[in-house]
């Protein structure tokens, strides 16, 4: 059954609505997401009490934000609130006006509750096992260190882009030598308070806005062939890169820089100075991105506790590729008899050594030989274009830019002079590599020939070499007048394997 859910999230920062789609079949999707710079945490006096001014921008967006949701028929609205309001002084009168004026309930997330959701969107998203995670928002900053996927420390600094905007750069320039040295001492005695942040030779991992604006400028200089940010993969070099961009560039300059949001020009330089500050103590390995956080992480552990199979942790790359054949309505029974001859010719190629392969090939093997030419949903004419496209830029959770490349390729496999068009996009795969895809892809395309009617006629596949050469028996039942055909055409693949002519003889089982 399909569930549409509203998350209201309510930063220090800005306000953001996103209606997700729950389906068992197609997973979670994102079905829209606006945002306003509400900036709550400006409207906070001294004594962290909201005034009225900041009550009235969060009725009125909530009010708007609540009409968006009643359009889109969400099943039910969430609204979630962090910093700003955890500081409030007056936040018990700030929920009872909401209640009484838009009859919304908003839930405050406590300091530990925030840092779990995004560390559970972490582990539940990507192949990253061991890590330490940093969402800076408005108000507040959560850190935690996980390994083998499994919480370990979580903590919540009282600071975060805005609240370091107003410390330290009130009227002065974004770039202000002196105000950014003092902001990154303060920031480097913040992280030596935990014992458990130092020297970790972990990844450093990234969520929120503005960590993903720093991915998205270092892709945009680089001119990033290819679409999405979750996963996205930096070295420290990379994020001084960002940051000398950043602090060279005019407030008028900083308007241009593709990548950047208007709307965080002016706290831009408190967020890089962070992670640059926390990749340093915690001698990080790299520096990745979660384009998924705080929301997914509490959608998706709301949605766990209804149906405990979703989400599982150690099934992330399966239940992603599942999610994936069925909104391109992927025909089940044809994909997994795809995927077993594959696998049968593959192995017996091995056991001839006739092809040599990792481990890591012949998983994205067979995923590809699963998913091959989901882009004929689109047009059949054009399914290797339409796949390779869609797999490449398609945010897969669990998968690395460049495993999902190699997946795309896969997938999409035609012929080697299409392969190399592709590669020329990224130009990530050369020699050994990009010659395993061609073979890999070629037995998909052989093996797809020998199911060509979507009847599942062969049974199974010999491969024997005797004086006369190689011969494919094809055991079959039924009737494989057009895989007769087909494999004919499509056997030059294999025989660019085997370096030798090969012959098929089909056989009844």
């Amino acid at each position: 059954m399909m569930e549409r859910i509203g998350l209201v999230d309510i930063g220090s920062n800005t306000i953001r609505l996103v209606i997700f789609e729950f389906d068992s079949k197609t997973g979670l999707n994102e079905i829209l997401n606006i945002k306003t710079p509400a900036r709550l945490s400006q409207y906070l006096t001294d004594d962290l009490t909201m005034n009225q001014d900041g009550i009235d921008v969060l009725t009125s967006t909530l009010h708007s934000f609540k009409a968006v949701a009643d359009k889109f028929k969400v099943n039910e609205l969430h609204p979630i609130a962090t910093a700003a309001i955890r500081q409030s002084t007056n936040q018990h009168a700030i929920i009872e006006h909401i209640k009484n004026e838009l009859n919304i309930n908003i839930k405050i997330i406590p300091e530990q509750e925030e840092a779990f959701y995004g560390f559970y969107a972490i582990t539940h998203t990507t192949d990253v096992e061991n890590g330490v995670s940093i969402d800076i928002g408005g108000g507040s900053t959560e850190v935690t260190l996980f390994k083998d996927k499994a919480m370990i420390e979580a903590h919540s600094f009282p600071f975060g882009v805005v609240t370091l905007k107003r410390k330290f750069f009130e009227n002065k320039d974004h770039n202000d030598k002196s105000a950014i040295k003092a902001m990154e001492k303060f920031l480097s005695k913040q992280f030596e308070q935990l014992p458990w942040l130092q020297d970790r030779e972990i990844a450093l991992v990234g969520i929120g806005g503005s960590a993903r604006n720093v991915a998205r400028i270092h892709q945009s200089e680089h001119s990033y062939p290819i679409g999405g940010v979750h996963n996205y993969t930096m070295s420290e070099e990379d994020i001084d890169e960002v940051y000398t961009i950043i602090k060279k560039s005019s407030r008028d300059a900083l308007k241009d820089i593709d990548g950047l949001s208007r709307d965080r020009i002016d706290i831009i330089i408190p967020a890089v100075s962070v992670f640059k500050t926390l990749f340093k103590k915690i001698n990080a390995t790299h520096f990745t991105f979660s384009r998924k956080g705080l929301r997914e992480g509490y959608v998706m552990k709301t949605i766990a506790e209804r149906h405990p199979r979703e989400f599982r942790k150690e099934n992330i790359q399966k239940d992603a590729l599942y999610h994936l054949a069925n909104e391109y309505s992927i025909e089940e029974s044809s994909a997994k008899q795809r995927v077993k001859l594959a696998q049968s010719l593959l192995t017996q190629l091995i056991e001839l050594d006739k092809i040599q392969v990792t481990h890591k090939e012949q998983a994205l093997f067979v995923e590809g030989a699963y998913l091959y030419y989901l882009g004929r949903f689109i047009d059949s004419d054009s399914s290797s274009p339409h796949t390779y496209y869609i797999i490449a830029n398609s945010m897969i959770d669990g998968f690395s830019h460049e495993d999902r490349v190699k997946l795309a390729m896969l997938a999409s496999f035609k012929n080697k002079s299409l392969l190399k068009f592709y590669n020329q996009e990224t130009k990530w795969l050369r020699g050994k590599a990009l010659d395993n895809i061609q073979f890999l892809g070629g037995i998909i395309k052989f093996v797809n020939a020998l199911n060509i009617s979507h009847t599942n006629p062969v049974e199974r596949l010999e491969l024997r070499h005797d004086s006369n050469g190689f011969t494919l028996y094809v055991h079959y039942i039924g009737e494989p007048i057009a895989e007769s055909y087909q494999s004919l055409r499509q056997k030059k693949h294999i025989e660019k394997i085997l370096k030798e002519n090969l012959s098929i003889i089909f056989t009844k089982s």
